[in-house]
């Protein structure tokens, strides 16, 4: 005959109020994690909006470079920056090659990563003609700047729509 042995009833298990303090614990450390996530993913699309603007302003950049050197046919009253953001991608006519080949300056339009994911890239972003003065940019008969269309501001203090 065997005799069953039993263990006290301390070393059974936990008790509740034990239980209860663990999970009260990990909810804490849970609501610290929260912030830092949405502060990292902040981060990220910040970092985005900075390169999609940097290779925007780029290409309008080298667009206008090319209309100063000939190569992109323009009339003598426009300003020499592309006419949409679309160019940038679809290309004009190089008047220099004999075979009149579409010069290209984006491979694909980057979009604003605060704006909808529904909307169109070229529709994303916030544009300023040449025409308009700094204080109040306005969309025109060509594309000077672009810029974020996104309510707030960065981390840096500074609003989206400044950068």
């Amino acid at each position: 005959m065997t005799i069953a042995r039993h263990a006290p009833a301390s070393a059974r298990g936990f008790t509740l109020i034990e239980l209860l303090v663990v999970v009260a614990i990990v909810g804490i450390l849970a609501l610290g994690v929260v912030p830092l996530g949405e502060l990292a993913a902040q981060r990220t699309r910040e970092q985005d909006l900075r390169v999609a603007l940097r290779q925007i302003r780029t290409a309008i950049d080298a667009y206008k470079r090319a209309a100063d050197d000939g190569r992109i046919e323009r009339k003598a009253d426009e300003s020499g920056y592309p006419r949409r953001l679309r160019d940038l991608v679809d290309g004009v006519p190089d008047i220099k090659t004999p075979d009149r080949r579409p010069v290209r300056f984006l491979r694909r339009l980057p979009r604003d990563p605060f704006a909808a994911a529904t909307l169109p890239a070229e529709d994303s972003w916030a544009l300023r003609s040449y025409a308009s003065p700094p204080s109040s940019p306005a969309p025109g008969a060509d594309v000077f700047d672009v810029s974020s269309r996104a309510e707030g501001s960065g981390l840096n203090g500074i609003a989206y729509r400044e950068w």
